[in-house]
């Protein structure tokens, strides 16, 4: 039987830092013929664009698959394996396999596609990687507070108190064969390190936790892992095993475009105080500002945004400035559109 080829999958919240990581794992390849599935929502494709943007030789951009607006658990034989089936029939065919997931995606779904017989003869789950934010999870996003908790159960025990952010990072957790604790900086030593023994005690099994900054993990680090996770999926526990199907029912996503930005400092001033007005999640897109010839490129993480001259706008490319919004679900879209829009 000819070898299968290894297959990883990156998971982690909104924002965790994914796509950097992987930006940084196509720039330090070692050789290796890499080809990648990206997923992520909404129609601006903010990810695929600059994980495409780093595309050479090794990694062409044909070899670059972007599955967006919509998220990948969701759609497995609709979107997922025929991706899948497209780039291993590729010549020459590649030497792995990145998946870079949404981050909403349950990464179970995606292990068991491997257990089809279709897929199982040519490919293999070599690790299930998750990213997580040291600074959101040191910020306590997702865990609630279990005196608040109990104190509304108290007063109204018919409150349904299930936590959508926390069963999504959960489950991310629970299927991982690596942790990469990103954002590292952000976070002193003493709360690094009790993180990591809170996200070890929360793991069904041994798997170790690698802190890191702006994701940058050796490739030696991330690939070859050898976990045919497909083989052991009973040890990857989910909250949603119990689900025939899973949905995102509990979020709202949808794109606003802005007027080109002519103060950066205060385009981001406004996004920080739309964020906490209405309790936005991600924020991400490529926006004009007026007068140069660099698009800016936004990313926001709860309140904590960022923003780069990522690259030039090409002779013929439409200055479009939009931005992806991601909230919980019932979020005002009309007063957040007013909001960033200024």
């Amino acid at each position: 039987m000819l070898a299968k080829t290894p297959v990883t999958i990156v998971t982690g919240f909104l924002g965790a830092g994914k796509t950097t990581l992987i930006r940084h794992l196509m720039a330090n390849a070692g050789g290796r013929r890499l080809a990648f599935i990206i997923n992520e929502f909404g129609d601006v494709g903010v990810d695929g664009d600059l994980v495409k943007g780093c595309a050479d030789a090794a990694c062409p951009e044909e070899a670059i698959i972007e599955l967006a607006n919509g998220c990948i658990c969701c759609t497995v034989a609709d979107d997922f394996a025929p991706a899948l089936t497209a780039l291993i029939a590729r010549v020459p065919k590649p030497d792995h396999i990145v998946v870079e997931t949404s981050g909403l995606a349950l990464p179970k779904p995606l292990i068991k596609a491997f257990d089809w017989p279709e897929l199982r003869t040519k490919l293999t789950v070599d690790g299930v990687v998750a990213v997580v934010d040291a600074a959101a999870v040191a910020e306590g996003r997702f865990a609630d507070d279990p005196a608040r908790v109990a104190e509304q159960r108290r007063s109204d025990p018919s409150l349904d108190h299930d936590n959508p952010l926390e069963e999504v990072y959960e489950d991310q957790l629970m299927s991982a064969d690596l942790v990469v604790l990103n954002k590292a900086d952000l976070v002193g030593p003493d709360r690094l390190n009790s993180l990591r023994v809170e996200i070890a005690e929360a793991l069904p099994r041994a798997v170790k936790i690698a802190p890191a900054r702006e994701g940058a993990i050796g490739a030696d680090v991330l690939l070859g892992i050898r976990a045919a996770a497909e083989d052991d999926l009973n040890a990857r526990p989910s909250h949603h095993d119990a689900e025939g199907e899973h949905d995102h029912d509990d979020f709202d996503t949808f794109v606003v475009a802005v007027p080109a930005v002519r103060d950066p400092d205060a385009f981001i001033d406004r996004l920080i105080a739309a964020t906490r007005a209405h309790d936005i999640l991600r924020i991400k897109g490529f926006v004009e500002v007026a007068g140069k010839p660099m698009r800016m490129l936004v990313q926001g993480v709860g309140r904590r945004f960022r923003r780069d001259f990522e690259r030039p706008w090409g002779a013929n490319e439409a200055r479009h400035s939009r931005l992806v919004v991601i909230a919980q679900r019932g979020v005002d879209r009309e007063a957040v559109a007013a909001a960033l829009g200024g």
